[in-house]
């Protein structure tokens, strides 16, 4: 018996794509496996550990949770999608590299999303936004104080850190 199919069109860090998919397939397998957007990381499967996050119409999702038809229609952001287009650093990853908040990196691809939305909606936080931002998010290596002093480090940059998209995309 072969699983029911649907055409899923999803914005992807500013490129459109249409792909079938199975009905059950989750949006981080989507990324992952068949866009080989390899950034967005699976760890616990069940929501609770952060690295699979994603912006999803501009907002923090936990993309084990989302099944990609769920998703179709939407704007997604990727770790990859933070970068400026040349393929450099953005300053927000930077100074993750600058301050050591990367250790092993499993986690860095969702707490970079977590806190680059941070950043998007509120330019200047203080140690407490940044850590409430962070909750939710399991990292082993750092101690999230290193994640915590390149965030508010980056705050103080003068130009934005990220580029994201929030906007329902038009299916083509």
């Amino acid at each position: 018996m072969t699983e029911p199919t649907s055409t899923v069109h999803l914005r992807i860090n500013g490129a459109d794509h249409t792909v079938e998919v199975t009905d059950r397939l989750l949006l981080c397998d989507l990324l992952r496996r068949d866009l080989h957007l390899t950034g967005t990381h699976i760890g616990c499967e069940v929501g609770q550990c952060g690295a699979c996050t994603v912006l999803l119409d501009g907002h923090p999702a936990r993309s084990c949770l989302v099944l990609a038809v769920a998703a179709s229609g939407s704007a997604v952001t990727t770790v990859e999608g933070i970068s400026p287009a040349d393929g450099s650093l953005s300053h927000l990853q930077e100074s993750f590299r600058a301050r050591h908040a990367l250790q092993c990196g499993f986690c860095t691809p969702g707490l970079l999303i977590a806190v680059a939305h941070l950043l998007d909606h509120c330019p200047t936080p203080d140690r407490d936004q940044v850590r409430e931002v962070l909750t939710g998010h399991l990292c082993r290596c750092t101690g999230y104080q290193p994640v915590i002093d390149a965030t508010v480090s980056a705050a103080r940059l003068p130009q934005p850190s990220v580029r994201t998209e929030s906007a329902r995309s038009t299916p083509p």
